[in-house]
């Protein structure tokens, strides 16, 4: 039994990971914006023991108690997932700073205000796990998402540093590359055969922490697609709207 904590715990794939964990009769503490989202994943991890706390996570100056709290709920943390983000409106944050800067808190800052606690946390207790849910977009900036890219792709490099800094800890972290998923988060964008589904991907982050993966991309298929697009030249990458394009 481990002693799980799942910030963003209301968000479609995190929440997956939460009933998933229940299944194994973890105890988990979920941390979350929407009380009546919290509340039904709450219900849904029964009869696991689970206690919850709601949080706007972007709002820097709580999530160090965010973690004293969830700490002193379980009494340590095992296991940690940080699933909350925000594509936020790509074009706004072209025209104002305030929408570019409320992107790059909500998918980058909000994660290190969180990442500085929990990692002392883990440290201390010489192990334990943590997984943060990036994006393919921080692989290669492209116009119709690069405010958003650009937050996920200073998270992947801020975790490298964090990994090697706790790997003589006995602390495994894992970058979570996601590819897009089928989620409230997507509604307006049109699918393709390229989407993931919440409940395979939730099974491929856990498995991915279980067996302490570095960087891995989920799904799978991203790990094929993700060099040839980082490898592309500038200009032929402009010239392909289907990279390019808006």
């Amino acid at each position: 039994m481990e002693r799980v904590l799942i910030l963003g715990a209301t968000s479609a794939i995190a929440a997956e990971v939460a009933v998933l964990h229940a299944g194994r009769g973890d105890r988990l503490h979920l941390v979350g914006r929407d009380p009546a989202k919290l509340a039904e994943v709450a219900r849904r991890c029964a009869p696991a023991e689970v206690t919850t706390e709601r949080a706007d996570l972007a709002e820097l100056s709580s999530d160090e108690g965010v973690i004293a709290r969830a700490v002193a709920a379980m009494g340590h943390v095992d296991r940690a997932l940080i699933a909350h983000g925000d594509l936020g409106d790509q074009l706004a944050s072209e025209r104002g700073f305030d929408a570019a800067e409320s992107i790059l808190r909500t998918n980058f800052t909000s994660a290190v205000a969180l990442l500085i606690p929990l990692a002392n946390h883990l440290e201390s207790r010489r192990g334990g796990r943590v997984g943060v849910i990036t994006s393919v977009a921080g692989d290669r900036g492209r116009p119709r998402n690069y405010t958003y890219g650009a937050a996920k792709g200073a998270l992947n490099v801020y975790l490298q540093g964090l990994r090697s800094r706790l790997y003589s800890a006995g602390v495994k972290v894992t970058t979570l590359k996601l590819g897009p998923v089928d989620t409230p988060m997507t509604r307006d964008h049109a699918k393709n055969l390229l989407f993931g589904r919440p409940l395979p991907v939730a099974r491929g982050i856990v498995a991915a922490m279980d067996r302490g993966a570095t960087e891995v991309y989920v799904p799978a298929v991203w790990a094929a697609i993700m060099p040839l697009v980082e490898r592309t030249p500038e200009r032929v990458f402009q010239w392909l709207p289907f990279l390019s394009g808006r």
